[in-house]
C-alpha cells in the first residue's frame, strides 16, 4: 500500500508528502497511505466549476393559492405514500456552530430563553407533526461530517432523539475531499494525517452510497427522498402537502421556493437553465433578470430556494454515475508544516472543493416549484446576529406559537 501510495502522490506532483512520510514510523507512514488510497485524490486535476451558464428562462411556482385549492387532495395523496413508507428525509448536519461563536454541532445550539429548545429539536418536533398524522414513521437519515459525528449522535442518545423512534434514524458521514494550499499542495492535518474538508451539501446522496445507506432505503421501499438544510427550524419535513403535489404533478423531484421580498434580495432562485429545472444565484442575475417582471407585475425570477427538495430514488440511482461539478472555495484552514508547527492564518490559505445540491437539481429532468409562506416555514440561522439570526430566527418561531 505504501508503495502505491508514493507512486500515486508523484504521479499527482505531491512528492513534498513523499518526502514527509519516509520521516515517519511505520505505523504512521501505514495509515497516512491508507488515507490516501481511501481519499478521491482526482478533484486535484478537476477544473474549478465552469462560470459559464446556459441560456435562462422563469421556472413558474405552484402558487400557495393554488396549493391552497388543492390542499385536502395533495395532503392526502403525500400521506398514503408516507403510509406505504415510501418517504425518507435526510438532515444535513455536517455543520459546526462557527459563526454562531459556538464550536460545536450547529444542530446542539440552544436558542430557548426560558426553557432549552434545540435546532435539532425544533427540527424533530415539525417531522413528528408529520408522523402522528400519518400514523407511521418516516425513516430520517442525518448526515454528519468527521469533525462531528460522536458529539451528533451523542447528543441525540443524550435526548432519546426528542420523542423520536430511534429504530426509524440513521446517521452517516459526509464524504471528505483533499484540501490544497493556493499552490495545489496537499496540506496536512496533523501528523500522518491530509487536511480534508466535506465535500459540500451536493455530496449527500453519493456519501449515502458509501455509507451503506442506499441498502437502507432498498430494504424499507423508500421511493422518495425529502432533503433540507438542517439550518431552518421552521423546516417542514416529509410534508404531505409538498409530497403530494410533487406526486401528483409526475414530475421527478420538487423544490419549495419563497417569494423574493425585492428584486435584489440575496438568494439563490429556481429557472430553467437550457430548458432543464436550475438555480441562478443573484450574483449571477442580470439587471434584465432581476427587473423582469410578469403581466401581472409578479417578477419573473421570483421564487428562492430553502433548501428544501424532494427527489425520486430512482433518479437519484442515475446520479452516482455523474460527476458534479467541483466548486473551489477559498477559505481559512489549520494546517501543520511539515516540520510540525501548526498554523492557524489569519487570511483565507486553502482551496477546499465543494459540490452542491443545487447541481442535483440540475440532474433532474423538471422539478415542480411549490411555494411556502416564508413566515411559516424560513427562519434559517447562519449568523449570530442581525439578517438570517439568531434573533430573526426566535421571532419567526414565536410568531409561529412556539414557546422559548
Amino acid at each position: 500500500m505504501l508503495q502505491k501510495a508514493t507512486a500515486l502522490l508523484r504521479k499527482l506532483d505531491q512528492t513534498h508528502l513523499i518526502r514527509y512520510m519516509e520521516t515517519l514510523e511505520p505505523d504512521m507512514q501505514s495509515a497516512m497511505a491508507a488515507q490516501i488510497a481511501d481519499l478521491d485524490l482526482s478533484v486535484l486535476n478537476a477544473e474549478n466549476a465552469s462560470d459559464s451558464r446556459g441560456y435562462f428562462e422563469p421556472l413558474y411556482a405552484t402558487t400557495l393559492d393554488k396549493i391552497a385549492a388543492n390542499r385536502e387532495r395533495y395532503t392526502e395523496t403525500g400521506l398514503e405514500a408516507i403510509r406505504a413508507g415510501k418517504v425518507g428525509a435526510v438532515m444535513l448536519a455536517g455543520g459546526q456552530g462557527s459563526r454562531l461563536g459556538f464550536e460545536k454541532p450547529k444542530g446542539t445550539f440552544n436558542i430557548g430563553l426560558t426553557r432549552d429548545l434545540y435546532i435539532f429539536e425544533c427540527l424533530i418536533g415539525n417531522l413528528l407533526e408529520v408522523t402522528e398524522a400519518a400514523c407511521a414513521s418516516v425513516p430520517l437519515f442525518i448526515m454528519t461530517s468527521a469533525e462531528n459525528d460522536s458529539d451528533t449522535r451523542e447528543f441525540f442518545e443524550q435526548h432519546n432523539y426528542f420523542g423520536y423512534d430511534s429504530n426509524y434514524v440513521w446517521f452517516f458521514v459526509q464524504e471528505q475531499f483533499p484540501a490544497t494550499d493556493t499552490d495545489g499542495r496537499l496540506l496536512l492535518a496533523g501528523p500522518g494525517k491530509i487536511a480534508t474538508a466535506p465535500n459540500g451539501n451536493g455530496g449527500w446522496y453519493a456519501s449515502m452510497e458509501k455509507n451503506g445507506m442506499l441498502d437502507v432505503i432498498r430494504e424499507h421501499g423508500i421511493e422518495w427522498l425529502n432533503v433540507f438544510a438542517m439550518d431552518n427550524v421552521l423546516q417542514r419535513i416529509a410534508d404531505p402537502c409538498f409530497v403530494g403535489a410533487v406526486i401528483a404533478s409526475g414530475m421527478a423531484s420538487g423544490a419549495k421556493v419563497v417569494a423574493k421580498t425585492a428584486p435584489d434580495e440575496k438568494v439563490g432562485v429556481i429557472c430553467l437553465e437550457d430548458g432543464r429545472p436550475s438555480i441562478v444565484e443573484y450574483y449571477e442575475m442580470t439587471d434584465e433578470m432581476r427587473s423582469r417582471r410578469e403581466p401581472d407585475g409578479t417578477l419573473s425570477y421570483n421564487y428562492g430556494v430553502i433548501l428544501n427538495y424532494l427527489f425520486r430514488v430512482d433518479k437519484l440511482d442515475e446520479t452516482l454515475h455523474v460527476h458534479l461539478p467541483l466548486h473551489k472555495a477559498l477559505k481559512k484552514l489549520r494546517y501543520m508544516t511539515e516540520d510540525g508547527q501548526m498554523i492557524v492564518p489569519e487570511e483565507p490559505n486553502a482551496y477546499k472543493f465543494e459540490t452542491l445540491a443545487l447541481d442535483m437539481v440540475k440532474l433532474q429532468e423538471n422539478c415542480l416549484a411549490y411555494e411556502v409562506d416564508r413566515s411559516r416555514e424560513f427562519a434559517p440561522i447562519k449568523n449570530k446576529t442581525g439578517v438570517d439570526s439568531v434573533d430573526t430566527a426566535r421571532a419567526l418561531l414565536r410568531s409561529n406559537g412556539v414557546i422559548l
